[in-house]
């Protein structure tokens, strides 16, 4: 990823306007239904393959370089596309672009789910709620394959240790909750250990591990710190951030309820542009808009730090040995973390009705291999019938 492509790779070399990143990737923040898979195939469509802007092979090491990275993968890479087109100003633009869509639609829907809603309103959102842990599955699931033949290629000791950093995930999920990025730090360190030499390890943190107590001071504060683990410290993909969140929005600073923060993760399934978007949601909880608004800028934050600071140097961090290891440790540890979550989202779960609801999403998105949005959809759709029915609202 230098500045200089082959000719043949990306031979469309002139850059779009302002105006254009700012129609393209707004466009993608209102359709991206559907997560990170939604969104790199729409900004593939757009900046290789109709436009010709970015290079196949430099887009394929962007997607690397970004899994790589702490944080939401898919929303770093429309960052990146957007300044590779157009520099650090596109970058900003074409990333606000993509976001911004769905925190309307979030916000929205979070004001109308933790107001006053009308009873159909709290069935729906019964509903789909109770589908989120099979969710959380089917995302583990999908991520298992690819992680799973790189370990196994490397070797009896690496996929010893894979299944032991799995594990790890799993259960420091079920038990420690929003400390389960520690678990996440410390089993890429773990890896990092084993496979690089001392004299060739580089820092592949960027940011630094702070005490939890940090910043505790104020609920505006908490909200920051919140949105701070899910930005900058969360390493899998969008649905990690379940665990980092659930223990601190539920049961440290009760901000929701169980039922309401099942609620919140749907949401963040079923609107456009990135799940992290969820941790809006969470900060509405706390207190209001103002709430909400900062625990999306301080969510994506460290998205556009990372891109603005150091996208020139992407393909130097794919190339790291120490990236590559840590992350090779993180990564089947944030895996078990996303299925872990599955265990503290079925507890969450009042009423007999919501298991049949989430039996009936295992075997929708993992038997009959329907996609997630309309799963949730199906669901939500249940909740209404099935308490118009005379069956109780989660309490």
């Amino acid at each position: 990823m230098t500045e200089a492509d082959p000719a043949e790779d990306r031979p469309d070399r002139s850059p779009p306007s302002i105006a254009t990143v700012l129609r393209e990737w707004g466009r993608i923040g209102c359709v991206g239904f559907g997560g990170p898979p939604t969104h790199i195939r729409l900004l593939r469509e757009l900046c290789v393959d109709r436009k010709r802007w970015i290079g196949a092979v430099e887009f394929e090491d962007a997607i690397a370089a970004c899994n790589l990275l702490p944080g939401p993968a898919s929303t770093q890479l429309s960052i990146f596309c957007a300044w590779r087109v157009r520099g650090r100003f596109g970058a900003v633009v074409g990333g606000l672009a993509f976001i911004v869509p769905g925190l309307i639609v979030i916000l929205a829907l979070a004001a109308l789910f933790l107001g006053t809603p009308p009873l159909w309103v709290l069935a729906a959102g019964a509903g789909a709620g109770a589908a989120v842990a099979a969710v959380a599955v089917h995302a583990a699931a999908g991520l298992l394959p690819a992680s799973w033949q790189r370990a196994h290629m490397a070797g009896r000791a690496r996929t010893v240790r894979w299944a032991a950093y799995l594990i790890a995930g799993i259960i420091a999920t079920a038990t420690i909750g929003a400390w389960v990025v520690l678990v996440l730090i410390a089993c890429g360190a773990v890896e990092l250990t084993a496979r690089v030499p001392r004299d060739n390890r580089t820092a592949v943190l960027p940011v630094p591990m702070l005490a939890s107590g940090a910043v505790s001071v104020g609920v505006l504060s908490s909200v920051a710190w919140v949105a701070f683990k899910v930005g900058a410290l969360s390493y899998g993909g969008g649905f990690v951030i379940i665990p980092l969140m659930q223990a601190d929005a539920v049961n440290r600073y009760q901000w929701m309820t169980s039922g309401q923060f099942l609620n919140a993760v749907a949401l963040g399934q079923i609107t456009p542009g990135p799940v992290v978007q969820t941790v809006a949601v969470v900060g509405y909880a706390a207190a209001g808009l103002t709430g909400g608004l900062l625990a999306s800028a301080v969510a994506f934050g460290p998205s556009f730090a990372f891109v603005l600071l150091g996208a020139r140097r992407f393909d130097q961090l794919r190339a790291n040995a120490s990236a590559r290891a840590f992350l090779d440790g993180a990564g089947p540890a944030a895996i078990g973390a996303i299925a872990g979550s599955a265990v503290s989202l079925t507890r969450a779960l009042t009423e007999p009705w919501q298991y049949v609801v989430l039996v009936g999403a295992f075997i929708a998105l993992l038997v009959l291999h329907r996609g997630v949005v309309p799963t949730l959809v199906a669901a939500a759709a249940a909740g209404i019938l099935l308490t118009a029915a005379g069956l109780a609202l989660p309490h």
